[in-house]
């Protein structure tokens, strides 16, 4: 089973270009345009990994980052901020909402590639621990 990832970004050729190339190397993809529908999609198709961007409408990604880490159901998702906002205060931001990377606007798409496998493999490992298996039986 193909592994699912949610793409939160309002710039439609960025998430195209990225669901493609996710697309193609055999991730099923979802997309949302904004910060209200990322987090509704978020909880709704329960991806294996977000992509977020920071500036998003109605509700920026640094809101939705948090609001899904703080939320038992959703906090082992793993989130890539993806964004042009490359001050330290934003990279900084984005770590203490807990997202596991930061990834600046324009980016190697081979390298994301490469992060996203790195991560869902971290993911799955977790999920295998005894600590979580327990909480899923709970």
């Amino acid at each position: 089973m193909s592994k699912k990832i949610l793409i939160v970004d309002d710039e439609e050729d960025i998430a195209f270009s990225l669901a493609r190339r996710l697309t193609a190397s055999g991730y099923e993809v979802i997309c949302a345009e904004d910060g209200v529908e990322g987090l509704r999609r978020a909880q709704s198709d329960h991806p294996d990994l977000i992509l977020l961007d920071l500036m998003l409408p109605k509700m920026d990604g640094f809101k939705v980052c948090r609001l899904l880490k703080f939320d038992e159901r959703y906090k082992r998702i793993p989130i890539i901020m993806v964004s042009a906002r490359t001050q330290d205060e934003d990279i900084a931001l984005g770590k203490e909402t807990g997202a596991e990377c930061y990834v600046a606007k324009p980016f190697d798409s081979a390298e994301l590639i490469d992060k996203i496998a790195e991560l869902l493999g971290q993911a799955e490992t977790a999920a295998d621990t005894p600590a979580a298996k327990q909480e899923s039986e709970e």
